[in-house]
């Protein structure tokens, strides 16, 4: 059975936690790390750009939300911004999904599908057609690569960067959001699903989606010194 390294949850600036999946993927492509899932939150609140995203208001840099700063955050990833702030991210580095990047998408998602259904929420793909890429949120449309409730409403939007044979999927699940301060960011209102589980039960039910999606069992090992120094590096 392979054997996936399992990070235990961290909380971190957003720019801190971009260089720990950056990290990952590179080692993981040198051939020098496995396979990696990690789930982490954003402290400070963040809003994150995909790294092709050059247009955004001027006014998110200057946000604040509890009297603190919203830090913005570019992403290795494509995609468009997300905010931060009461959800949970995941991360997945690994290989050896093909080339095709929906095809990819969907290996890893598949632990997402099966996660939130063992939570009682059964999830779908969106289906947005390419208008998405106009607008600014990314939980504005939903897009192939992006999951959805029966009744529409978008619980996970993730992006994704490759290298050579190596991917690092990342996503954000709005979870608890600040429903007014996603309105004064995007100008649009977000509805949320009515959750009932905590997010350390969230997690969990996830891990062992993962770890019968993938047909894999996980060591848990949290980064180590030498490794926090190299990552500190890349900031």
């Amino acid at each position: 059975m392979n054997e996936w390294r399992l990070i235990p949850i961290i909380q971190a600036p957003g720019q801190l936690q971009m260089a720990i999946d950056t990290w990952l993927l590179e080692q993981h492509r040198s051939g020098s790390h496995p396979p990696t899932l990690r789930f982490y939150t954003w402290s400070p609140a963040a809003i994150s750009l995909g790294y092709h995203q050059r247009h955004y208001p001027d006014a998110w840099q200057s946000l604040t939300w509890n009297g603190g700063a919203i830090d913005l955050v570019r992403r290795p990833s494509g995609g468009r911004a997300v905010l931060h702030q009461g959800d949970l991210t995941y991360a997945v580095i690994t290989s050896g999904l093909g080339q095709k990047r929906m095809q990819a998408y969907q290996a890893i998602c598949e632990f997402l599908i099966q996660g939130w259904k063992r939570l009682g929420i059964q999830l779908e793909y969106g289906d947005a057609g390419r208008g998405y890429i106009h607008n600014p949120n990314c939980f504005g449309t939903a897009t192939g690569a992006d999951l959805i409730t029966l009744d529409g409403i978008k619980l996970i939007g993730s992006a994704q960067l490759r290298r050579e044979d190596a991917i690092l999927q990342h996503g954000s699940m709005q979870i608890q959001t600040d429903v007014e301060l996603f309105e004064q960011v995007f100008g649009q209102p977000l509805t949320l699903l009515e959750l009932t589980v905590s997010i350390e039960t969230i997690i969990e039910t996830l891990i062992d989606a993962a770890r019968d999606c993938f047909g894999i069992d996980f060591t848990i090992q949290p980064l180590t010194e030498l490794e926090w120094n190299q990552i500190t590096e890349l900031l």
